[in-house]
């Protein structure tokens, strides 16, 4: 009889108690179509709520495939962020984004790019968007909340409502333009939107795109293709003024390299220094930050300005908040935001159910394993992250809007409410921007809830406000009618 040794012993002991794998190829999934898969059955609008009635068929694993793309779609957040960790040496952003992107005509930027380019734009974009520049740029974001203010303030006396998304995403166009690019275009009082019209053209076909089985657009163009071109061009457009604006200030005024005026500046002297980065990488995150700061943030404070309403103790409590930490407007620091927990708590308890992104994907590198599946390299893995946000087994009454869950003794834990909800995904691909458009929200709000009284928001027929996905997911038909508030402090421009 052969003897047995130690590590042999030990090896037989480990794969007994190791659950067995399963193969990609072996889970459940809807059924396909050929050529098509499961392309003919998602609605890019809906997919996220697709993809999680799905999840609640087939179960936290399961398998899609949309034309010759497999994807393996799950929904347990612990494996979601072991995912996202290990972004980027296992996992990368699917590479078709990076291609759509470039045939529409603009540089990937950080959010779509991979490998080398990735890594050459993040200490850029990382460096423009830190703390320390953000209180740089702090005044410009209390000019825009002045704007916002005055606004309203029209439609407060003459009794009119506001189409809430529309005119929050005035204040956060105007907040990047002139924060980030150093370029006023004030649309919130001067009514012009020729950029948020040319976005709201791409966002919608960026996500038509990537759901499609077959690149038709590059064999032929329906009017649709061609108004998108149309749209591009004046986006470009705009980009290319952006970017020769900010190098005329830096050639005028070379002190502003040791202290850049806006987030533009401090990308071209970020990517001066490094000497890696080229012009088209400032260019690519130019778009980027118009595409990722624009609908996100506006979407999220609709969204929460729609729950305070529906949820009046919690309105009262964050308007006591802000009254009595911000007295004065024109005061507003970012250490005076900093103590604004309950709006805080407020707005995390909005990312949790309404999550901008509720679908993150990622893709496999090369042949590995998520959770108990083998997954071969080139599958797209894609993340549920709203699905364990809204399960009783981690949240109790997970539907119910409760700012208090993220203020309980313990919420910094192990199994805290911010393990579970990751709206800026996780990793060493986290949300650059994400500092910034907490902050730009704490602003909005403390703004409203300063100087007026919120009398409605809702849709027109009362009806909860439809989920539409167009890049980030939007509130559909919201609108608000406020009056002033008796408590009202203005915010002066400084």
């Amino acid at each position: 009889m052969d003897k047995v040794t130690v590590d042999e012993v030990d090896a037989v002991d480990r794969s007994q108690r190791a659950p067995p794998r399963r193969r990609f190829r072996d889970l459940p999934g809807p059924p396909t179509v050929p050529f098509f898969g499961n392309a003919l059955a998602i609605d890019p609008t809906s997919a996220h709520e697709q993809f999680a009635a799905w999840a609640e068929k087939y179960g936290p694993y399961y398998r899609l495939r949309v034309g010759p793309r497999p994807l393996l779609v799950i929904s347990d957040h612990e494996v979601i962020a072991s995912v996202l960790r290990d972004r980027p040496l296992r996992f990368r952003r699917p590479t078709n984004s990076g291609t759509i992107i470039r045939e529409m005509g603009f540089e990937e930027g950080l959010f779509f790019a991979n490998d080398e380019v990735w890594k050459r734009q993040r200490r850029m974009v990382m460096a423009a968007l830190d703390p320390g520049h953000v209180k740089a740029f702090f005044p410009m974001l209390l000019t825009v909340a002045e704007r916002l203010r005055g606004r309203w303030e029209k439609a407060a006396r003459a009794g009119t409502e506001i189409d809430l998304q529309a005119d929050l995403m005035r204040y956060t166009v105007d907040v990047v333009a002139g924060l980030a690019f150093g370029t006023d275009v004030n649309t919130l009082e001067s009514d012009a939107d020729v950029i948020q019209r040319h976005l709201n053209m791409i966002f919608p076909a960026l996500g038509r795109r990537v759901l499609s089985p077959f690149p038709y657009w590059r064999y032929f163009k329906r009017p649709a293709d061609r108004a998108l071109e149309r749209s591009v061009r004046e986006v470009r457009a705009a980009i290319e003024t952006f970017v020769a604006a900010a190098k005329e200030r830096l050639r005028e005024d070379p002190a502003r390299r040791e202290r850049p005026g806006n987030l533009l500046e401090a990308m071209i002297v970020a990517a001066e220094e490094s000497g890696a980065a080229a012009d088209s990488d400032v260019a690519g995150n130019v778009f980027v930050m118009l595409i990722a700061g624009e609908d996100t943030t506006a979407n999220t404070l609709a969204w929460l300005l729609d729950f305070l309403h529906r949820h009046p103790e919690a309105m009262a409590r964050a308007r006591d908040e802000v009254r009595q930490v911000v007295p004065d407007l024109a005061a507003l620091t970012l250490n005076s935001l900093s103590e604004l927990r309950y709006v805080d708590a407020c707005i995390q308890e909005t990312l949790r159910l309404k999550p901008v992104a509720p679908l993150l994907p990622s893709q496999a590198i090369a042949d590995t394993t998520v959770g108990d599946v083998d997954v071969p390299a080139g599958t797209y893995v894609v993340g549920l992250m709203r699905r364990d946000s809204l399960d009783e087994r981690h949240f109790a009454d997970p539907m119910r809007f409760d700012p208090e869950r993220w203020l309980a003794e313990g919420a910094t834990a192990s199994r805290s409410p911010a393990r579970v909800s990751m709206p800026f995904g996780a990793g060493a691909r986290l949300c650059p921007g994400r500092y910034l458009s907490l902050v730009e929200m704490k602003i909005a709000i403390a703004t409203v809830l300063a100087n007026f009284e919120i009398e409605r928001v809702g849709t027109r027929d009362g009806s909860p406000a439809r989920e539409l996905l167009i890049f980030a997911m939007a509130p559909v038909g919201l609108r608000m009618k406020l009056k002033p508030g008796a408590g009202r402090v203005e915010a002066r421009s400084p």
